[in-house]
């Protein structure tokens, strides 16, 4: 069967990115079609955030527990594996999708299931599960939303050694007793942290010379620190030169450039993302596949009037809340464009232009200790060529800090730029600093003035007094 419908726009995959244009399209007036091949609500529901991150809930709380007086013996023991795969279990809806479906139809949005792939300008085909063929044609806009996924090194007999990528690591279903993760980044050190307290043996084998490269180098200090006090081992400096798993399965060997051999029972790749762009008809249209999608600050796929390239896909900020944040920037624009509304491309913090992704882009690694940042490092600001001075302060120093408990280690960093008086950045390391995130976000973005953020006075005691404290230590 095949069936011909036009709408207003055509949104290609249901991720949260994806499911968010749904939602400000319809808002907007334009009639909307949502194409997913997998489950709606994408990578981050079912692989990636969700998942995840009730893996390592329990481990962070327990972690948290173990430094309170009064609390310290009760949290002791291993913890209770099968509650906590059951628990990961639920928070991703059991990979059944019918909760997000049901929501994603109450936007008013069309949903389509199946392979859709551009056929030419403003022309989408969906292959449907069951044989359907359906031809969209999109009056004013498609928007590819397909996300990103995980990709595996060019290396000899990893193609058959049946690794782990961060899908596999968040849905495992047992726990392996020796698991090697290779790479030092966001996924690695995340998944290293849940399975070696979930009773993996662990050893993390970094390419550099530390972990989470992307932040400042004392963030990935304290995170190695700590995994190693669990138990980890972490091997800086590292890299494997091929693996090998016979036929029959057991374990994965991992032969290293230096000629070494580590042997495990499950070895996770955690080495990098693509575009899921391979196979969405990039090349009906005259771009490459598998390519990530150049746009401009609207999100518009650059040299075109009518694609966009959403999340992901654009390369900009590989994270569900930048995802959803251009969602709501793009459809905007969409909606303004159809209604023949002229956008002002000049006003830097418009409704129509997606300035944070540039400047003010937050993140939080679950690890225990948390890492937090927003906005540029020092070395970042150095060489984008900034006139700065970073301050730093050490956070167990805050009075709040001695309400986690016993042992508090943890660091804050503000990047200032003196010419300005202005935050280009902060970061912070410790336990609950992820809670602190969005008040340095709200400074980033808002580029309030270092003598207006003098006012904002912390409650005591808390952790955030450390606001205060960076800003006497700038001030002498």
């Amino acid at each position: 069967m095949t069936e011909a419908v036009e709408y207003d726009v055509v949104v290609l995959g249901a991720g949260p990115t994806g499911e968010n244009m749904a939602d400000r399209l319809r808002a907007g007036g334009l009639s909307t079609a949502v194409v997913e091949s997998e489950l709606v609500g994408g990578e981050c529901s079912y692989w990636a955030c969700m998942p995840s991150k009730a893996l390592l809930r329990p481990v962070i709380a327990r972690a948290e527990a173990r430094r309170v007086p009064g609390l310290r013996q009760a949290a002791e023991g291993p913890l209770d594996t099968d509650a906590v795969l059951a628990h990961r279990d639920e928070y991703a809806s059991h990979w059944k999708d019918g909760g997000q479906v049901s929501w994603l139809d109450s936007t008013g949005a069309r949903f389509y299931r199946g392979r859709g792939r551009l056929h030419g300008p403003r022309k989408v085909v969906v292959d449907g599960p069951e044989g359907e063929h359906h031809v969209l044609t999109a009056r004013h806009a498609v928007a590819v939303c397909t996300g990103s996924r995980a990709v595996l090194p060019d290396l000899p007999g990893l193609a058959g050694a049946k690794a782990w990528t961060s899908r596999e690591a968040t849905s495992a279903h047992a726990v392996p007793g020796r698991l090697a993760v290779v790479g030092g980044g966001v996924v690695g050190v995340e998944m290293a942290t849940a399975w070696q307290a979930l009773g993996s043996r662990v050893t993390l084998l970094v390419r550099g010379d530390g972990l989470l490269p992307r932040m400042e180098p004392f963030v990935g200090e304290y995170v190695a620190d700590a995994l190693t006090a669990a138990g980890a081992e972490v091997r800086r400096n590292t890299s494997v030169a091929s693996v090998e798993r016979p036929d029959t399965g057991g374990p994965v060997t991992l032969v290293l450039e230096n000629g070494e051999r580590i042997e495990a029972d499950e070895v996770l790749f955690a080495t990098g993302r693509a575009p899921r762009t391979e196979d969405v008809g990039l090349e009906s249209v005259g771009l490459r596949p598998g390519s990530w999608l150049p746009v401009d600050d609207s999100c518009r796929v650059e040299g075109s009037e009518w694609l966009y390239g959403v999340g992901d896909v654009n390369h900009r900020a590989l994270l569900t809340h930048q995802g959803k944040y251009q969602a709501r920037i793009a459809a905007a624009a969409i909606v303004a464009r159809a209604q023949g509304v002229p956008l002002l491309e000049t006003d830097r913090w418009g409704a129509h232009t997606a300035t944070a992704d540039h400047a003010a882009v937050p993140q939080v690694v679950f690890t225990d200790p948390e890492a937090a940042a927003v906005g540029l490092s020092l070395a970042e600001a150095e060489t984008a060529g900034h006139r700065v001075r970073a301050v730093d302060y050490d956070i167990s120093s805050v009075a709040g800090a001695s309400l986690y408990g016993d042992g508090y280690r943890g660091r804050a960093r503000m990047i200032v730029d003196l010419d300005r008086e202005i935050l280009l950045g902060v970061t912070l390391v410790g336990p609950g600093v992820g809670e602190l995130l969005h008040s340095a976000t709200v400074a980033v973005v808002g580029e309030v003035p270092s003598e207006r953020l003098w006012h904002a006075g912390p409650a005591y005691p808390t952790i955030s007094e450390v606001w205060l404290r960076l800003l006497e230590t700038y001030r002498r």
